[in-house]
């Protein structure tokens, strides 16, 4: 069985980032998948901010994804690139961290202007961590995601055609991959 981990830079479980996690979580276990997913923004801000190293939860969070064939990083974009969270949890997996495993970016922005984030800002941080192999990025505006939430506060995420479309091409890379290795 393939395992995939999806590490998230979300900053809230209301970030339309969590449309297109939901969507490829779906997707990943109808085709076999375990899918383990770490909400860097739920593991103790303080032990990100100083770099602990053997922080419990960071530990395990790190276990996820040495364990996993496949990353996929999700984001929403500010200020041109991922979120700082993300980048502080990155900073704690060991340096060949993504070595022989493949990856895919799963970023949200508000204008089409941030798709190169992908290839500007993340794609040479996951080179310099080992990736050798990138499956289908997803680069989405805000538009295509619609957040949906009901008398209860519960919220869902309706995707556009065009956004599933490019997840199930992304998936299709990511198990055709694990499945080889």
């Amino acid at each position: 069985m393939s395992k995939i981990a999806i590490i998230s830079g979300s900053l809230n479980h209301k970030s339309r980032v969590n449309g297109m996690i939901n969507y490829a979580k779906l997707k990943l276990e109808q085709q076999g998948c375990e899918v383990a997913i770490i909400n860097v923004s739920s593991l103790p801000p303080a032990d990100l901010m100083h770099a602990n190293f053997n922080s419990r939860l960071i530990l395990s969070a790190h276990a996820k994804v040495e364990e996993a064939s496949g990353i996929i990083i999700a984001s929403p974009v500010y200020k041109t690139t991922y979120t700082g969270v993300l980048k502080a949890y990155v900073d704690l997996l060991p340096q060949n961290g993504f070595k022989d495993k493949i990856a895919a970016a799963f970023f949200v922005g508000g204008t089409i202007s941030n798709l190169l984030s992908i290839d500007y800002a993340l794609k040479p941080l996951l080179a310099s961590m080992g990736t050798k192999s990138f499956a289908e990025n997803v680069f989405a505006i805000d538009s295509q995601i619609e957040r949906i939430e009901d008398s209860e506060q519960n919220t869902r995420f309706q995707l556009a055609e065009e956004i599933q479309q490019r997840i199930d091409a992304s998936m299709l890379d990511l198990v055709s991959y694990t499945k080889c290795i």
